[in-house]
């Protein structure tokens, strides 16, 4: 990646070319920002630029300076194959790596991933790309272990060492105190950069010896441009895409290729809802042995959909229907459901969702949370607004 290739960010890529430029290069950056805001891209944009050997001045048009795309190193790093350039992932067990998996394991399926999301693919993608989405992967011990000997080697080159930690807030506890060390203790011309969509989850200690980097979601103006180059296989409007996305342009595209790509979400969630009104307690234990049976990050999938939802329905009223960001089919419903969705009970949902979501990463048994959310909004379903 290079900072041309990211959707809008140009304030940030600005002040990450000017650290270099200025020599003011902190040992460990936290990058952090929401799903699909291009973390992951901007960190890697930023360690080619470092490893360029002919950067390119900022164009007299506007834009940041940028790598030159054409030296020995941008070529290695079309490829994700700089000899410099280390990661390390959230990695869990396959019938091809069934025991201690770690990153070095799986670097040609993330290379791929990373190549064909462009450095906007989500954990769950991951999870999907190398078949652990019923599992939660882990930066276990044995990885913390890799960063050690790896950054103990001389740089290939003789420059920067940079060592990529995606998604750092799956770090295991066992290998925190020694990815600390080597924070607290870097080696020479050492970089870290940590990415992470939720910064609360990294351990504190861990998170006071980075310097932060603050991704934004993408502004609106600058996703429509990037929609506007692409195919447009649903036949979308681009304007409903930018809308309903939110800054997220891994969700925008997924909006993109399909006219309703959150009706098997939707579907369930007005089941499910229904259920719980009517106190259909059976046909809720079949819904809960369905959805319990789902991969974890399935599951966080679909909590995050009905958090959604029970805050568009709550909102509904104070802010009308022109600002919703809903579908027809999702409005029509939530018009009916929202008289059930009042400030009396709505944050009690939405803190039973959160919560939920919370437990499922730290991996609640399914069965028995989704039976106490079904219970839970039962009875909220009934408490009217004061």
């Amino acid at each position: 990646m290079r900072f041309q290739e990211i959707i809008g960010q140009n304030e940030l890529k600005e002040k990450l070319v000017r650290t270099i430029r200025s020599g003011r290069i902190s040992h460990a950056q936290l990058f952090f920002g929401p799903e699909g805001s291009g973390a992951l891209a901007l960190a890697l944009a930023y360690a080619r630029f470092l490893h360029c050997s002919s950067p390119l001045p900022a164009p007299a048009a506007g834009g940041s300076a940028d790598a030159c795309g054409q030296c020995p190193s941008c070529q290695k790093y079309h490829k994700l194959v700089h000899p410099d350039l280390h990661f390390i992932f959230p990695v869990a067990g396959t019938p091809q790596v069934p025991k201690n998996p770690v990153s070095k394991n799986f670097y040609d399926k993330w290379r791929d991933f990373v190549l064909n999301t462009r450095g906007y693919g989500s954990l769950i993608d991951w999870y999907n790309h190398i078949g652990i989405d019923r599992k939660q992967g882990l930066i276990n011990a044995e990885d913390a272990s890799e960063i050690l000997k790896t950054l103990s080697y001389k740089s290939f080159q003789g420059g920067y060492k940079i060592m990529v930690i995606w998604m750092v807030e799956k770090l295991f506890h066992a290998a925190a105190p020694k990815l600390l060390k080597v924070l607290e203790e870097p080696p020479d011309r050492t970089l870290f950069l940590l990415v992470t969509e939720n910064p609360d989850q990294i351990i504190r200690t861990i998170q006071s010896r980075t310097q932060l980097v603050k991704v934004l979601p993408i502004a609106d103006p600058d996703m429509n441009q990037a929609l506007a180059r692409i195919e447009n296989p649903g036949q979308v409007r681009i304007a409903d895409v930018v809308r309903m996305a939110q800054g997220n342009y891994r969700e925008a595209l997924r909006l993109f290729g399909q006219d309703n790509p959150d009706k098997e979400l939707f579907e369930r969630f007005r089941q499910w809802m229904r259920l719980c009104f009517q106190n259909k307690a059976q046909d809720l234990l079949d819904l809960v042995r369905v959805m319990a049976s789902e991969g974890r990050e399935a599951q966080k999938q679909f909590l995050s959909y009905s958090l959604r939802m029970v805050r568009e329905s709550l909102l509904l009223g104070v802010r009308g229907e022109a600002l919703s960001k809903l579908t027809a089919e999702e409005l029509d419903f939530v018009r009916n459901f929202s008289p059930y969705v009042n400030p009396a009970n709505g944050p009690a949902f939405a803190q039973a969702l959160e919560e939920a979501i919370q437990h499922t990463e730290r991996n609640a048994n399914a069965g028995i949370l989704f039976t106490n959310l079904s219970l839970r909004f039962s009875a909220l379903l009934k408490v009217k607004a004061a």
